[in-house]
């Protein structure tokens, strides 16, 4: 290029290229195209065609009026130049007498004798754009171009010159532009309007159309997600058999216990302090009735208090036997082996607690199922043995395999204030991991379409809104 072009040339290419790398908007840009290219080589008028938004920018002119009879006329001009020109066309020289009919007749009314068309270049020679196909890249001329006239022809010189001008120039208004993206109305509406007049089974719109309603027809199992956690299946549940003030622990939390081992005591200092009167209390009826025995061997008289008095010890003798019963459940005992299963012992030392009253509960380390709550919005119907996935969380890459055993008919409120259906569900094969570890059950359900499957939540949530 340095033997064809002068130095200056090549300095005021150059700075024009500068110029246009700098540019801070397509506004700026368009300008340069129209104003700047003159620098290169003299023209009298120039406007700047985009395919897709018509005549952008006109030389000297400040404000483009759109509605102009001289706007309208470039447009179907350029329309038809771009129709006119190849790909492998870098410019095409014009005069009226090329154009048709109509086109040339007002040409001489509105521009010089000779026009260029210099057609936007939008990808290097030979290589298509990236994201584009070969088809797409060939029609690239067809986006826009560049029209300059004046009065007398171009050399070959000019040509090669503004040739390379706009090829750079090109390469800044791309940069310069956003990717449209693909919810943008006018990007689709023009893909439509192209494929006009092509049979519905070549055109594209129908193809996608018909690719995405087999997608959304495709069955997929219906799933909800609940949280969950691994909770014991038969615990022994150990509670409270009388009232009573809790005094020691002789376990810790998820502690092995044995058969008979100690579990946790009462605060026994009332009951032992009762049992030494009832005990006193039936000693003395006891003597009393001994010696009314003693008087009625020589007094007849006697034999009638005999039986008011043995009455009265057995009265005793009952109520310290149940004192003595309530001493021993005073001290509570493990029914079976298994894992103590409570909260902080501090926070029931020292508590008062009823009869009945749920203390501690004693599992067997491998009796474990899976206990998840399902949220009243996502009660979708489950059958008896429907397929649950237990996700824990400090597991998350293993999901434990389970079935489905019942799920409650009432729901529950919960200590966050919501409302769930419990559900629980035994596994099918056996696991390591520690009752109580949480994580997020999957429940799944019937085979549904995937559009159902999409809108099955937003579909609820518009009928509870508006209540159609």
């Amino acid at each position: 290029m340095s033997g064809a072009f002068s130095p200056s040339t090549l300095g005021l290419l150059l700075d024009l290229a500068r110029r246009a790398r700098q540019a801070p908007d397509l506004a700026v840009l368009s300008f340069i195209a129209v104003n700047d290219s003159h620098e290169l080589s003299p023209y009298r008028q120039a406007a700047l065609w985009l395919a897709d938004e018509g005549v952008k920018t006109l030389s000297g002119v400040v404000q483009l009026e759109a509605n102009a009879p001289y706007a309208q006329w470039l447009n179907r001009l350029c329309q038809q130049l771009s129709k006119q020109s190849l790909p492998a066309q870098p410019a095409l020289q014009l005069e009226a007498a090329a154009l048709p009919e109509e086109l040339g007749r007002e040409w001489a009314h509105w521009l010089p004798a000779y026009g260029l068309w210099l057609p936007l270049t939008e990808g290097i020679a030979g290589l298509p754009l990236e994201g584009t196909d070969d088809n797409h890249n060939n029609d690239a001329h067809k986006r826009g171009g560049l029209l300059l006239a004046r009065e007398h022809p171009w050399s070959e010189q000019e040509l090669a010159l503004l040739t390379e001008w706009i090829s750079t120039w090109s390469h800044a208004r791309r940069a310069l532009q956003r990717p449209k993206a693909w919810w943008d109305w006018q990007r689709w509406r023009a893909a439509l309007q192209a494929q006009r007049g092509l049979p519905w089974w070549r055109r594209r719109s129908a193809w996608g159309a018909a690719a995405a309603v087999a997608v959304l027809a495709l069955p997929v199992r219906l799933t909800v997600l609940a949280p969950g956690e691994l909770v014991p299946a038969h615990p022994t549940l150990i509670r409270a058999p009388q009232d009573g003030v809790i005094d020691s622990f002789s376990v810790k939390p998820n502690e092995m216990v044995k058969a008979g081992q100690p579990l946790f005591n009462f605060d026994d200092a009332g009951l032992l302090s009762r049992l030494a009167v009832a005990s006193q209390a039936l000693s003395s009826a006891e003597a009393e009735y001994r010696q009314s025995a003693q008087l009625a061997v020589s007094e007849t008289r006697n034999k009638a208090l005999l039986a008011p008095l043995m009455g009265k010890v057995q009265e005793r003798r009952a109520e310290a036997e149940f004192l003595q019963g309530q001493l021993e459940r005073a001290h509570v005992v493990s029914p079976t082996d298994g894992i103590a299963l409570f909260d902080d012992p501090s926070e029931w030392i020292g508590k008062p607690v009823a009869t009945g009253e749920r203390v501690l509960r004693v599992a067997q380390p491998d009796d474990v199922e899976i206990e998840a709550w399902l949220a009243v919005g996502d009660a979708i119907p489950l059958a008896a043995d429907a397929s649950v996935s237990l996700y824990l969380n400090a597991s998350p890459l293993h999901a434990l395999p389970a079935q489905l055993r019942y799920v409650s008919h009432d729901a529950v409120q919960r200590p966050d204030g919501s409302y769930a259906y419990r559900l629980r569900a035994s596994l099918t094969a056996k696991t390591e991991q520690r009752i109580g570890l949480k994580g997020t059950a999957k429940l799944s359900g019937d085979w549904v379409p995937l559009a159902y499957w999409i809108a099955r939540r937003p579909l609820a949530v518009v009928r509870q809104t508006l209540g159609w």
